[in-house]
C-alpha cells in the first residue's frame, strides 16, 4: 500500500474534508465525554442549545468569531505563500495596544466619527504588519525561519504590551487593575443588536474576507503569492520577484491579525489587558487549516470554532463536563483537518 498524488482533485472531495473531519473529531471526544459520565448525545445537544439556542448565545458566538475571522484570514494569506505565520497572537495585541494609544492620546479632537474609527483600524494593521515584517525580510535575506521568529515575538509582544499598560499607559482610573487608558467613547463601533456585545465589527471582518479572496484570486500580485506557495523557485524563474511578494504576503497578513486587535479593543474590550485574548491568534491557525486556506471558508470556520468554545460554557453549566472539552474539540479538529488534506491530495494505491 502507497500514498499516490491525485492528478485531479475533486471538488465534492475539497467541499466534504473539513465536514469529515470535524465530525470524526466529535466523535473522538464523545469518548472523552462519556468517561466523564455524561452521554455524549446529551452533551453535545446542550452545547448546539447553549450557541444556536437563544438570540444571546448566537451574538455571543458571532462576537467570538469576529476575532477568529481576520487572525484565521492573516493564517491563510500567509500560508498560501508558504509564509508560516506563527505570531498572528503578538501581531494582535500590538495592534490592540496602537488603538488603545491613538484612540486616547493622538486622535481625540483631531478626527472623530467614522474617519477616526477608519484611522483606528488603519494603525492596529500598519502595527501588526511591521511585526511580521521584520521576520519575511529575515527569512528572505538570511534564510532565517520565520517559525521560530514570529512564535517568539508573541512572547515579546505580550511583554511589552504588559510593560506598556504597567508604565505609561496605565488607566489611573482602573483602581490597581493593569489595563491600559481607554478609547475615546468616539471611537466604539456601534451595536447591532441593542443589549448585546455584538458590534460592527463583524461586518468589518466578513467585508475583509470578501476582500481578501479578490486580492488572492483576481489580482497579479494574488497570482504571485499562489505561485510563491507553490514552487518558489519556478516562481522566480517565472519573473515573480521572491522580496516584494513575500512582504507585501507578510504585511497583508499581520495587517490582519492586527486589524482583529484593533477591533476587539473598539468593540468590545474598550482598552488592553493582557488576557484579552484567550489565544484568539493560536486558534486562528485551525481556522485557516479548517478552511482549506480558503477565505470564503474562514467565515464559516470562525463560526465553528466559536460555537464550540460557546457551546461548551453551556455545556459544562448543564451536565457537568468541564468545559476544557472546547480546546480538546478544537485541537482534535486540526489534527483530523490535516489528515483529510492528505486523502484529499492523495490515493491509497496496492
Amino acid at each position: 500500500m502507497r500514498l499516490e498524488r491525485r492528478a485531479h482533485v475533486p471538488l465534492v472531495l475539497v467541499a466534504t474534508a473539513p465536514l469529515a473531519a470535524i465530525a470524526v473529531a466529535l466523535m473522538l471526544a464523545a469518548g472523552l465525554i462519556a468517561a466523564a459520565g455524561v452521554n455524549p448525545l446529551t452533551a453535545y445537544a446542550e452545547m448546539a442549545r447553549a450557541a444556536f439556542g437563544s438570540r444571546g448565545g448566537i451574538t455571543e458566538l458571532l462576537t467570538r468569531a469576529t476575532p477568529l475571522m481576520l487572525t484565521g484570514l492573516a493564517a491563510a494569506v500567509a500560508f498560501r505563500a508558504r509564509l508560516w505565520n506563527i505570531g498572528a497572537e503578538g501581531q494582535f495585541f500590538l495592534g490592540a495596544l496602537t488603538v488603545a494609544w491613538a484612540g486616547h492620546f493622538l486622535l481625540p479632537g483631531v478626527l472623530g466619527g467614522p474617519m477616526g474609527m477608519a484611522a483606528l483600524m488603519v494603525m492596529g494593521m500598519v502595527a501588526g504588519a511591521a511585526l511580521l515584517a521584520g521576520p519575511a525580510y529575515l527569512r528572505m535575506r538570511f534564510g532565517v525561519d520565520e517559525v521560530v521568529t514570529t512564535l517568539l515575538l508573541n512572547f515579546v509582544a505580550i511583554l511589552f504590551v504588559g510593560l506598556m499598560i504597567e508604565g505609561p499607559l496605565r488607566d489611573p482610573l482602573a483602581f490597581g487593575w493593569p489595563q491600559s487608558v481607554p478609547i475615546d467613547p468616539d471611537y466604539r463601533l456601534p451595536r447591532l443588536v441593542e443589549r448585546t456585545r455584538l458590534h460592527a465589527g463583524l461586518l468589518v471582518a466578513i467585508a475583509a474576507a470578501a476582500v481578501v479572496w479578490l486580492v488572492l484570486s483576481r489580482t497579479v500580485f494574488g497570482t504571485e503569492a499562489r505561485a510563491l506557495g507553490h514552487n518558489a523557485t519556478a516562481a522566480g524563474f517565472a519573473g515573480v520577484r521572491l522580496t516584494r511578494t513575500i512582504l507585501g504576503v507578510a504585511c497583508l497578513s499581520g495587517g490582519l491579525a492586527g486589524l482583529a486587535g484593533a477591533i476587539e479593543v473598539m468593540g468590545v474590550t474598550r482598552a488592553v489587558t493582557t488576557t484579552m485574548s484567550p489565544g484568539f491568534g493560536y486558534a486562528g491557525i485551525v481556522v485557516a487549516m479548517l478552511a482549506a486556506l480558503h477565505p470564503a471558508g474562514v467565515v464559516a470556520a470562525a463560526i465553528f470554532v466559536a460555537a464550540v468554545f460557546v457551546g461548551a460554557d453551556g455545556m459544562s453549566r448543564a451536565t457537568g463536563v468541564p468545559s476544557f472539552i472546547a480546546d480538546v474539540i478544537v485541537a482534535l479538529s486540526l489534527l483530523t483537518m490535516l489528515v483529510a488534506l492528505v486523502f484529499t491530495s492523495h490515493r491509497i494505491r496496492r
